[in-house]
């Protein structure tokens, strides 16, 4: 599977990308609305100064008069250190009285609509407004143009106040978006966080469909799932029947052939015929051994997977295992010693796991075990539970016993006798299955080994 990044950080990085975009938007939008109403009010008071001034003309004798009012002049003082000047001349261009260097404005003014331009002023920027206004007689009237201009200090101070305003709204903004953004692709997922859940929750057998609140866009893949679960539990459960088949199919007729071939020992009279004969019956045990050790494993593998726990006596089971096997003991004239507490060892788990553990790993105390011996079966229900086999075989040499629960891993000194491998790895299998552990050692009284499936109470 090859991973192509996390859709929760890229949802993210896409809605933080958004929300800069949107801030800096956001920033030069206000910072835009902000200069223009601020140029906007400049406008308005010198328009407002200008008229003042404008009104105040008069005429007497056809002589241009004015009375300066001082509220045309004070209403544009500002807090900074802006400059105001202002020019009153005629519409030939005769300065009146103010600074006759004031540029004229760049284009002239009509009656009642003021004229704004910006211009350079001794070495500054300056905002102006000229206003017309016709003064005295109607017949006799003079057109006299009002320019009022101010620096743009105070504009440029205000300009920096807004745009330092918008900077940290903006940033502001853009925090608030990037948690919210966070919050929003948490919110996303959520759905998918909750079905993963949900699903890891389960045991590997688990295989229901996957119900509850689904989102529309995962509707596909949940029924994709659930179809494939579908197939999955359809596929193991022909698996099991097939397993518990083939156990069937072909253990009973290794059982009959054992049975026919041992009928035919009994009425052979050669020696040689009587040995090929007995050669085939090893043969026959030691595949159907074989067999049943590997459809064992597999239906250990299958089970283990999600136990069926039951009510169990453990000393009725132990007592089950030594009477089945004990026909084959005795045809080593092998005698199985039973230690078991006098009372019922109560203990919740899978009967038939624990069944076939416990028979391979008695099987293999008798397979490797001498002629004349003896073998001993004890159940100890102290602070744990320990199922122990003991056995005066051939024990482990000089084989490293952690690695003999491996799959087809065999003691180094056990060559000569044909085995599969597989029946301490059932065992060690099971006891896992149910929270213990599986103990190898060596016959603490003599020659043999002593393996026990350790449980927790």
């Amino acid at each position: 599977m090859k991973l192509r990044g996390s859709i929760r950080r890229r949802l993210l990085f896409q809605l933080a990308g958004i929300a800069a975009l949107l801030s800096v938007a956001f920033f030069l939008v206000v910072r835009a609305v902000a200069e223009r109403a601020a140029e906007g009010t400049q406008d308005d008071i010198l328009a407002a100064s200008a008229t003042a001034i404008a009104d105040s003309l008069g005429s007497e004798n056809g002589v241009v008069t004015l009375d300066l009012p001082y509220s045309a002049l004070s209403m544009l003082g500002t807090v900074s250190e802006d400059r105001v000047f202002y020019r009153i001349q005629t519409d030939d261009g005769v300065t009146l009285t103010g600074y006759t260097d004031l540029p004229e404005p760049r284009v002239a003014p009509s009656r009642g609509v003021p004229a704004f331009s910006t211009i350079d002023y001794r070495g500054e920027e300056v905002r102006t407004v000229s206003v017309r206004r016709a003064v005295g007689p109607a017949t006799q009237s003079t057109d006299v143009i009002v320019t009022v201009a101010q620096t743009r200090l105070g504009l440029a101070a205000l300009s920096r106040r807004i745009t330092a305003t918008a900077t940290g709204v903006g940033a502001g903004f853009f925090l608030i978006a990037n948690i919210l953004s966070l919050w929003a692709a948490s919110s996303a997922m959520r759905p998918i966080d909750r079905m993963t859940a949900a699903v890891t929750r389960r045991g590997p057998k688990d295989l229901r469909p996957v119900t509850g609140d689904t989102p529309t866009e995962l509707v596909p893949l949940v029924d994709a799932l659930n179809s494939f679960m579908g197939r999955l539990r359809s596929s193991l459960t022909r698996t099991e029947d097939f397993i518990a088949e083939a156990a069937h199919r072909v253990r009973t007729p290794l059982a009959t052939v054992r049975a026919q071939a041992e009928v035919t020992h009994l009425k052979l009279n050669k020696p040689e015929h009587k040995q090929a004969i007995r050669d085939m019956i090893h043969a026959i045990d030691e595949s159907s051994r074989s067999a049943g050790q590997m459809l064992d494993h597999a239906m250990v593998t299958f089970r283990t997977d999600s136990l069926a726990r039951g009510e169990m006596e453990l000393g009725a089971m132990m007592i089950e295992i030594c009477d089945r096997l004990a026909p084959t003991a005795e045809l080593k004239d092998i005698v199985i010693h039973r230690s078991l507490p006098s009372h019922p060892v109560p203990f919740q788990g899978d009967a038939i796991l624990l069944q076939a553990a416990l028979q391979n790993i008695l099987d293999n105390a008798i397979k490797y075990s001498p002629a004349d011996s003896d073998i001993t079966v004890s159940l100890d229900a102290g602070k744990q539970i320990r199922l122990s086999i003991t056995d005066q075989g051939r024990g482990f040499a000089d084989t490293d016993t952690t690695r003999l629960t491996n799959r087809y891993e065999r003691g180094a000194n056990v060559g000569d006798v044909v085995g599969s491998g597989l029946g301490l790895t059932i065992a060690d299998d099971v006891a896992r299955a149910h929270g213990g552990h599986l103990h190898i050692a060596t016959n603490t009284t003599g020659e043999g080994a002593c393996v026990s499936i350790v449980l927790p109470l």
